[in-house]
């Protein structure tokens, strides 16, 4: 799923309307969280909100989409929950929260949709409005648009992810004539109950943190390279990329299981070493944990995710995995003892994050790619730098938020620079492109477009090619970039240790409905150079392209081969495959 910001969200022109709900609020006060208690205590401000858009595949009544908020606002209490100031804090009551109607919001002559977006969020999703939560839609003729957005204090991003599975699904059942059937999940404010009758920390965690702390000047850890911020925090750049697509992604990860560490462990290796390379000191973070340590949580809405720190010294995989599990241990336990003899957290101007989020691994799912969802930032003023991964079935995606300083510009851009060239420096030559045959080693990569000719005397080396292909590479060139275009094509090369072009398959992923909705792998063009024939190089290459399917969720592999090439008949034999289908051809 995208990560962006609401300065970058692109959304096409049409009317942006709200849902209006009021709040009443009752005599029923809850306990404050140590991180609802920073947020909500810094007072009242734009831009404390995070939200989830998505794009509806059809025409949505207005009422229908309605009744289905309404019911998730009934089903996750947090939503009917209202911060107010007090005394010693801010104060957190249960509010009554009835339906009002849908109002449309004024884009003004000139004005971008997402600045008009942005200025609702701002108000309605503020940390003491009541609630301080909003349904948008914006109607386009492309379709309907639907923004849900929340004060962070309320929400996390795997609480987006749940509220938007629930809306969708009160919607399904409110089409469908019913009413909604959303049983109440669990409160958000059960678990701030649960944190504050565990056990105190142990003692060597409390070591420990301060040794992080006392590492990184007596306060959280800061960005180790210039940012050039005053006192005041500045304008916010944001930066949005694409680290690795579901190739090289996939690669990256069979070179984190080959070394018995996660994903998010090299990642933090990489971090570890391009932060010793550019600053010459270790990498020190502010370490976001959810704290969803119970089953029973995850469909919950809230904010349980709580701030720990991260200490990675050594660039090796084990180590930073090391760190990782570390931190894990060192955000589990409350927060407001763990910090109590810095008087809570000790925040400074120049405070580095940095959040892991991997959807794969969620039990929560929504179609990401077919509702086009995307995470939305709000716009503010830093002084930090704070960094969002995002982990899912498309690869890896990053958001950078640092002040739009000259110097800022030049450090943080230099290390994220380093950074991405280093993750897919290790995808392209892990060890998910690695073939071994006995002693030798080839390695499977994507063909790059000075592989053409390579490739072409590849497919004219037979008794066929030397017939039907031809010498004219202009043709080939404007097919390579054709296919290259389409992410579901992977056209392969296969090289030796001399660096050789000595094999070539295209692989492409096919959706269907057929076969339950089976998604296929079809194989197409696989040659091998004569002089490494009956090798195994055949074989070893068919293995890698099974496995690339199953990594994009192919249930079936499916080729086709001349009638003439019984050799390769035979071959395809040997590896499962049967001729249980005619494949039949005509020329257009």
């Amino acid at each position: 799923m995208r990560l962006t910001n609401v300065a970058h969200l692109r959304l096409p022109f049409g009317r942006l309307l709200g849902f209006d709900v009021a709040a009443t609020p009752t005599d029923v006060e809850l306990p404050v969280s140590f991180d609802q208690r920073r947020h909500v205590g810094a007072g009242e401000r734009a831009g404390s909100w995070m939200a989830l858009s998505f794009r509806m595949r059809e025409p949505v009544a207005l009422d229908d989409l309605a009744a289905a908020w309404m019911a998730v606002i009934a089903r996750h209490a947090t939503l009917r929950t209202a911060f107010t100031p007090g005394d010693d804090g801010p104060r957190l009551h249960e509010v009554d929260v009835r339906p009002r109607g849908w109002v449309e919001h004024p884009i003004a002559p000139g004005q971008a949709v997402n600045d008009a977006l942005r200025e609702v969020l701002d108000d309605a999703c503020s940390p003491y409005r009541a609630p301080s939560h909003r349904l948008c839609v914006l109607e386009t003729a492309e379709g309907p648009t639907v923004v849900l957005a929340a004060d962070h204090a309320h929400v996390d991003m795997w609480s987006m992810l749940v509220l938007a599975r629930d809306l969708l699904a009160a919607l399904g059942e409110v089409r469908e004539g019913r009413a909604p059937m959303l049983p109440p999940a669990p409160a958000f404010a059960d678990h701030t109950r649960e944190l504050r009758q565990r056990d105190a920390a142990p003692e060597a965690l409390r070591r420990r943190w301060a040794e992080v702390l006392e590492a990184s000047g007596g306060v959280m850890p800061r960005f180790p390279l210039p940012l050039g911020t005053a006192e005041s925090p500045e304008s916010e750049r944001v930066e949005v990329r694409d680290v690795l697509d579901v190739d090289d992604s996939a690669a990256f990860s069979a070179q984190a299981r080959d070394g018995g560490v996660s994903t998010l462990a090299l990642v933090v290796a990489a971090m570890t070493a391009v932060t010793h390379e550019l600053a010459g000191t270790p990498l020190r973070a502010v370490f976001p944990v959810h704290s969803r340590y119970d089953e029973r949580w995850h469909d919950a809405a809230g904010w349980f995710i709580t701030n720990s720190v991260l200490e990675s010294a050594d660039a090796d995989a084990r180590a930073s995995a090391a760190a990782v599990k570390e931190a894990v241990q060192l955000g589990s336990w409350p927060l407001e003892d763990v910090l109590r003899p810095w008087g809570g957290m000790p925040e400074a101007p120049g405070m580095f994050a940095i959040s892991w989020l991997d959807l794969r691994r969620l039990p929560v799912r929504i179609d990401a790619a077919g509702l086009q969802a995307q995470y939305v930032g709000a716009s503010i003023r830093t002084d930090g730098v704070m960094l969002w991964f995002i982990l899912d079935e498309a690869g890896l995606h990053l958001r950078c938020r640092y002040p739009d300083t000259a110097e800022a510009r030049a450090s943080v851009g230099a290390w994220l620079d380093a950074l991405v060239a280093r993750l897919r420096s290790e995808a392209r030559t892990s060890v998910g492109g690695r073939l071994t045959i006995g002693s030798r080693r080839f390695r499977v990569r994507r063909a790059a477009r000075d592989d053409v000719p390579a490739l072409v005397a590849l497919l004219s080396d037979d008794e066929l090619g030397r017939e039907r292909e031809v010498a004219e590479l202009a043709g080939y060139e404007s097919a390579f970039d054709a296919v290259t275009r389409d992410s579901t094509h992977y056209l392969a090369v296969v090289v030796d240790e001399a660096e050789r072009v000595v094999g070539t398959m295209q692989l492409s992923i096919i959706p269907g409905l057929s076969r339950g909705g089976s998604t296929r792998l079809q194989i197409e063009g696989v040659r091998v150079a004569a002089h490494e024939r009956s090798s195994g190089l055949g074989s070893a290459m068919l293995e890698w392209a099974h496995e690339h399917g199953r990594a994009r969720g192919a249930a079936l592999a499916q080729l086709t081969t001349d009638r003439a090439r019984e050799r390769a008949r035979a071959f395809y034999a040997r590896l499962g495959y049967g001729d249980s289908h005619v494949g039949l051809k005509r020329p257009l």
